[in-house]
Formats: C-alpha cells, sequence, structure tokens
C-alpha cells in the first residue's frame, strides 16, 4: 500500500468489473511458440537504467490462449564485467507490486564479484510503462458511499474499459511466466533470480512453477504469503511507528549535529510543531516513550511517576488531540504536511533519516519542488492502476468488514498516513464489489537443484520479520538475519552480507546467518548530491 494515501474515497482511483476468469495450465509457456528474438538497443530514459541494454518480446496476453492476443514485454541487461568466467544470467526485481525494474542493478548494484560473473537481467513487470502499459479511465463515482461499497469493482471495470481484457491478466503468475518467455529469448538454461520485496512473491513464483530452470534464488526482505493481499498492510502499520521512534532515538543520539533535542520525545516534539505548522493540525502519531531527561526539573523526585503516565496517554493523547484540531480548524489536515508524509516514506530506510533530521533543523533550505515530466506521470499512474488491479486479482485474506469505521475514520476524518493504507485493504473496501480472478500460486520449493538464501532485517516495518518466516519454510531457504530495520538489503554498502551474498552466488552456498544492519552511507550534515530516493525507487510496496 505505499502508494494508497489519504483522503482516498471519491478522490483516488476506481476500477473495473466484468472480465473472464483466467486460467492458465500447469505447465508453462506453450513449447510450440518460437522463442523470442532479442534486439538490444538504448533503455528510455523513464528507467534510469545507466549502463544497461534493452530489449523488447512479445508474450501472450493469456497462456492460456497462446495463439491470442500479446502484449509488449521489456527486457534490460548489463552484460557480466568478466565475460571469459560468466556464470549465468541474474534476474532481478525490486517489488511494488507495480516497482520499475529495468534500472534495479543501475542504481542498486549488486557486489563487484556478481557483476563480474553474471549479465545483470530484469524484466519489467507486464502492466508497466516500457511494455504493454495498462490504461484505465477517470475514477467516477457517484458519491463516497458508492465509492466505499463498490471501490474495487468501479477500480477494475474503468481500466477494463481503456484496456479490454487485459486486466484480467495482471497476477504474479503471469508475471513470472513472462520471466520464462524471457529466459528462452536469452537462450540460457537457468536463471538466478533476485527478488526484493514483492520481488520475493515473484521470484518464489518463478521458481516453484520453473524449478528445473532455477538456479539461485536470493528472496530479500520477504512478503508473507499468508497475508496477500488484504493483511500485509495493517501487519506494517506497528513497525512503521516503531521505526519512526528509532529514527528519533538516532537523531537525539546525534544532537551534537542537528540540536534538536538529547531524547526521543524530545525530538518528537520539535517534529510535531514542524507537522502543525505545515498542515494545521498535529500529527495523530503517538510520541516515543518519555525517559529521565524529559522530566521537569520540577518533577524529578516522582520521575517514574511521571514516565509512566506519559507513556500510558501518549496514544490516546495523540489521537486526540488530532481530531479535536481536526474538527475545529478548517482546511486542517495533517496528510498535507511534507513533513509527517516524508517521515513515513523513508522510515525503514536508515539513510534517508539525515534528511529528516536536517530539514527539521532547518539546516538545509528545502529544494523546490520539481513539476513530473509527462512520462513520469504515465509511468505513475501505470504504476498505480498495476498494482491495485493485481492485488484485488489475486487477494486470498479475506476482507474484515468490522474495520471498515475505522478505515472511514482514519482515511476521510483524520488522514492518517500509518493507520489509513492498512485499514483501506484490512476493511475490504480496496477491493469492494470484486471478486479474487485467481488463486495464487502455492511457493514451494519442488526440488531445487540449491537452496535458496533468504535475507530479513529484525525490525523490517515493511516485511516484518515473523512474516518472511513463513516463505522460508515454504521455500526451506537459508536465512541471513540482518540487524536494525531496513528494507531491501542490496547495494546497502553493508561489506559482511554482500560477501555472504557474493559467496552464495558464485558457489551456490553460504554458512552466514547473521549480518549487521547497514552503515548509513549517505552525508549527515548536507544534502545527497543525488535526487530521489531510494525507497522511491524500491516501490516500498511488498
Amino acid at each position: 500500500m505505499h502508494r494508497v494515501g489519504v483522503r482516498l474515497l471519491g478522490a483516488v482511483v476506481a476500477s473495473a468489473a466484468a472480465v473472464a476468469m483466467v486460467t492458465v495450465p500447469a505447465g508453462g509457456p506453450p513449447t510450440a511458440a518460437a522463442a523470442p528474438q532479442l534486439r538490444w538497443g538504448p533503455c528510455a530514459k523513464i528507467h534510469s537504467a545507466k549502463g544497461a541494454q534493452c530489449a523488447t518480446i512479445a508474450v501472450p496476453r493469456d497462456y492460456a490462449k497462446p495463439n491470442g492476443p500479446t502484449i509488449t514485454v521489456t527486457i534490460s541487461r548489463i552484460p557480466a564485467r568478466d565475460q571469459a568466467h560468466k556464470m549465468g544470467v541474474l534476474v532481478g526485481n525490486p517489488g511494488g507490486p507495480g516497482g520499475d525494474a529495468l534500472g534495479l542493478f543501475s542504481w542498486a548494484a549488486p557486489p563487484a564479484a556478481v557483476q563480474d560473473r553474471f549479465d545483470l537481467v530484469a524484466v519489467q513487470p507486464r502492466g508497466l510503462v516500457g511494455g504493454t502499459a495498462l490504461k484505465c479511465a477517470k475514477f467516477n463515482a457517484a458519491n463516497d458511499f458508492v465509492a466505499v461499497t463498490n471501490y474495487g469493482a468501479i477500480n477494475r471495470d474503468r481500466c477494463e474499459a481503456a484496456s479490454p481484457g487485459y486486466p484480467a491478466t495482471l497476477t504474479t503468475e503471469n508475471a513470472a511466466r513472462d520471466i520464462e518467455m524471457a529466459r528462452r529469448a536469452l537462450g540460457v538454461n537457468k536463471l538466478s533470480l533476485y527478488g526484493i520485496s514483492y520481488g520475493t512473491t515473484l521470484m518464489a513464483t518463478y521458481a516453484t512453477l520453473f524449478p528445473q530452470h532455477t538456479d539461485r534464488l536470493v528472496l530479500d526482505s520477504a512478503v508473507d504469503p499468508n497475508g496477500i493481499w488484504n493483511r500485509v498492510g495493517s501487519d506494517q502499520t506497528p513497525g512503521y511507528k516503531g521505526r519512526v521512534n528509532a529514527m528519533m532515538a538516532w537523531i537525539a543520539a546525534h544532537d551534537n549535529l542537528y540540536h534538536l533535542g538529547a531524547t526521543p520525545l524530545a525530538v518528537y516534539r520539535k517534529w510535531s510543531a514542524r507537522v502543525e505548522k505545515e498542515a494545521g493540525v498535529p500529527p495523530s502519531l503517538a510520541a516515543p516513550p518519555a525517559r529521565v531527561g524529559d522530566v521537569p526539573p520540577g518533577l524529578k523526585a516522582w520521575s517514574q511517576q511521571y514516565i509512566a503516565g506519559v507513556n500510558l496517554t501518549a496514544d490516546a493523547r495523540a489521537r486526540y488531540e488530532n481530531f479535536v484540531a481536526t474538527m475545529l480548524t478548517p482546511g486542517g489536515d495533517q496528510s498535507k504536511s511534507a513533513m509527517l508524509t516524508a517521515t513515513r516514506t523513508v522510515a525503514p530506510d536508515r539513510n534517508y533519516w539525515p534528511l529528516i533530521a536536517l530539514r527539521l533543523s532547518n539546516m538545509v533550505p528545502r529544494r523546490k519542488a520539481v513539476k513530473p515530466t509527462p512520462d513520469e506521470v504515465a509511468a505513475e499512474t501505470a504504476s498505480n492502476n498495476m498494482q491495485t488491479i493485481l492485488m484485488c486479482n489475486e487477494n486470498q485474506y479475506p476482507a474484515q468488514p468490522a474495520q471498515i469505521p475505522a478505515a472511514l475514520f482514519a482515511n476521510l476524518v483524520v488522514s492518517d498516513v500509518f493507520e489509513a493504507p492498512g485499514l483501506f485493504w484490512e476493511s475490504g473496501i480496496a477491493c469492494a464489489g470484486t471478486t479474487p480472478r485467481v488463486r495464487p500460486v502455492v511457493t514451494s520449493n519442488r526440488g531445487l537443484a540449491v537452496t535458496p538464501l533468504l535475507i530479513n532485517s529484525v525490525d523490517d516495518p515493511q516485511t516484518p520479520y515473523r512474516g518472511a518466516m513463513v516463505l522460508r519454510r515454504a521455500m526451506g531457504a537459508h536465512l541471513i538475519t540482518v540487524g536494525g530495520g531496513d528494507h531491501g538489503q542490496l547495494a546497502r554498502g553493508n561489506r559482511p552480507l554482500d560477501a555472504a551474498i557474493s559467496q552464495y552466488l558464485i558457489t551456490g552456498r553460504t554458512a552466514v546467518t547473521a549480518a549487521p544492519q547497514a552503515p548509513i552511507t549517505t552525508p549527515l550534515n548536507r544534502l545527497p548530491t543525488t535526487s530521489g530516493s531510494r525507497s522511491e525507487r524500491f516501490g516500498y510496496g511488498w
């Protein structure tokens, strides 16, 4: 739910209706079809695929009808630096669903040894720009009540109207079959796979369908297959809140640099004041636990009682103060705060915590917002549409109608950027009026020649550790537990982990079971020289 915001109903996307159920034969792409031919050329600028070449292939829109209409899928490739000792092809996906895959290995390069020995390949998921992009008509609901009760159907219908027959084919299984068509076009017998976040679901699906064509398999920050898809966002909510507390603690530990307070609560109070200044209302996010340093001088004798009282009432007080202010302040809306939304966006990525601290401390000026280009708008629109359609197509977690009042309150009344996304899905609003079109592949290790490798940080809010263990058991994976809570471990400058990843991809095994959290590699006292953020690149879906 990374792209589902607040004030959703009547403002966001709408959806679709009646398309035939997609059924796919169990055997894979039809063997009768000739392998597509690749003609490599420059990648479109929108994909940020520096150093890569791109080619397109035609694949069946519906694999149950191999001789029916086709769609275009784009492949990117960065050749192995040591062609004489090349070991194979490594295919990557950054997550989402809806993350642009083509530039993954350009902006998140694997360890040097892997770059030397593998062609780095990405296959753009169907529905995104760079291939046959999903087009959808304008969202049109008569009123908020209609939107709440039929959001999924409206959304599905509007996409079906603009792309007849296409929305029903947007599934993880079909994306995996597109990768298989790319394998055939590349002319190789086996693929090694690197999936991040939702990419772990996609690559595990490929490995389940095509174990004979799967070599190494890295599952980085894995999605809980039991939560697909209604439950995933709600599982993230506690972790995001805890991660913001960790951010406040980190900023407090660097008070000599930022001068925002020596305790997490002191930093939070400055942060909350900034949110209120920008939005007209305070945030509903509870403050971090109080510490001894937060006790007023006159209450030192009652420190423990003061701390206990502050901590006991923190959540209720923040929610109440936000609600009252929202009701009494015309135009007051916490989601309008750039500080609040940026804090949630970068919470999983420590490399962007200094940016929050710098903005909050006014040590750097705010950069002028850059108007997105038409290509960027088109890419983001297609990504949003594809994500929502795919998730409703294959959702297996039952809706919780009892959560509808909370979802409406979080989305329409207080615009709670932490609570709203999860409740929007868990309540069933996101797919209201629809039923799943397919049953996702039940991922498992069906005789893989090489044991998969799973990597997960202990406090990752995006793909919680507990849920990742479900995929570990299903795939029989070897686990490396990483400290901290960063989401997506590729290209973080974590030398012990990079060494283990290289060892696994080159030899097929590693004995490493634990690694420290990655260092912060961005400057602490100035803005990074490059625009954009890793969090935006990875999409921060699942």
